[in-house]
């Protein structure tokens, strides 16, 4: 769908479609409600990245209710964060839980890519990044002490050498994107509780030896975005190579492919992910270059459905797409990708 509507029409369409997916306990489910593919779930990182669009629509309430949300979570799991720091983890299922029920708060069982120290790094990161600004989301001391917790959880797992499975919960690896997100969110909540800095360093290392690539089995991926935005804590070398890398090996017809080879929704080739159309548009306006934030901001118009919805995904080679439509993840960052052509 081309562009056809003004600007401030789209933002009021797209904050009433990710508003749908919010809950009374203000989380987001990852899709609408009612889906049947399991994404009527909260996750805690889909949920970092759709607070993005409310920051950009400075809707501070919804900000607080989300994250006093998360953190709620948290500390209703505290002893298992607690065993954590005790002894690291040498089972999934002890690590703190990636999804949760919207509605109750409660770790989904079941058998899952669980390890995904990411998600941790972005709560960090995001929460002290709102303080910095003025949104103050710390309410009172037991805040402050499992925000303490996540930074000795993250000490006690070795985040920097971790094999964790990573944003798209597969394959346990070393991922450059989980470090990094990790490195990024113990540097700015350094500024509230005490970050051994030395954690800092040592992900930081690992980061640089990694980079431009993801991990020792993939050479680029989608991921690899976040450490350009939201964390910013790439090199202005290694996020050249970074977008170049993308453009150039995953840029498809109606989104972007996650990695070669992705098994994920592939019929007749990998599936072609929207939020990465929106997501490269702010990268390159934040880095300046603002021909390549127009073409991907007119990619992603043209990604819409008849819905006025991004999806998760489309089939390869097709203008067919998933049934996880709108992806919050993706409406969220078609918000932040429209605030940045204010500014």
């Amino acid at each position: 769908m081309e562009m056809l509507l003004d600007k401030g029409t789209w933002v009021a369409s797209s904050i009433k479609t990710l508003k749908k997916l919010q809950h009374d306990t203000g989380l987001f489910s990852a899709s609408h409600k009612n889906v049947a593919t399991g994404y009527h779930l909260a996750w805690i990182r889909d949920n970092v990245y759709m607070s993005l669009g409310l920051e950009a629509i400075k809707d501070s309430r919804s900000l607080r209710r989300l994250y006093h949300a998360l953190l709620d979570i948290l500390l209703k799991h505290e002893y298992k964060i607690d065993y954590a720091i005790l002894e690291k983890p040498k089972h999934a299922h002890q690590y703190i839980h990636a999804r949760y029920d919207p509605v109750t708060k409660e770790e989904i069982n079941g058998h899952w890519g669980n390890k995904q120290n990411d998600a941790i790094g972005a709560l960090l990161f995001k929460v002290a990044d709102l303080e910095e600004k003025g949104i103050k989301i710390v309410r009172d001391e037991n805040d402050k002490r499992i925000l303490q917790k996540l930074v000795y959880y993250l000490q006690s797992i070795e985040y920097w050498h971790d094999k964790d499975n990573g944003m798209w919960e597969e394959n346990e690896e070393v991922h450059a994107s989980s470090v990094g997100a990790c490195a990024a969110g113990l540097k700015k909540i350094s500024k509230i509780v005490f970050v051994p800095q030395e954690i800092v360093k040592k992900g930081l290392s690992t980061l640089n030896k990694l980079l431009p690539r993801e991990s020792k089995a993939k050479d680029v991926d989608m991921a690899l975005l976040s450490l350009i935005y939201p964390y910013n804590i790439a090199s202005n070398k290694q996020k050249e190579q970074i977008l170049a890398n993308v453009e150039k090996k995953l840029l498809r017809a109606r989104g972007i492919i996650r990695y070669a080879g992705d098994k994920y929704y592939n019929k007749n080739g990998e599936a072609e992910w929207t939020m990465g159309l929106p997501w490269m548009a702010i990268v390159y306006r934040k880095t300046g270059r603002n021909g390549k934030y127009k073409f991907f901001m007119r990619k992603t118009f043209e990604a819409i459905n008849g819905n006025h919805e991004l999806p998760e995904l489309y089939f390869a080679n097709s203008d067919a797409h998933n049934e996880n439509s709108p992806l919050g993840w993706s409406q969220s960052l078609l918000l932040v990708m429209l605030s940045e052509s204010r500014q």
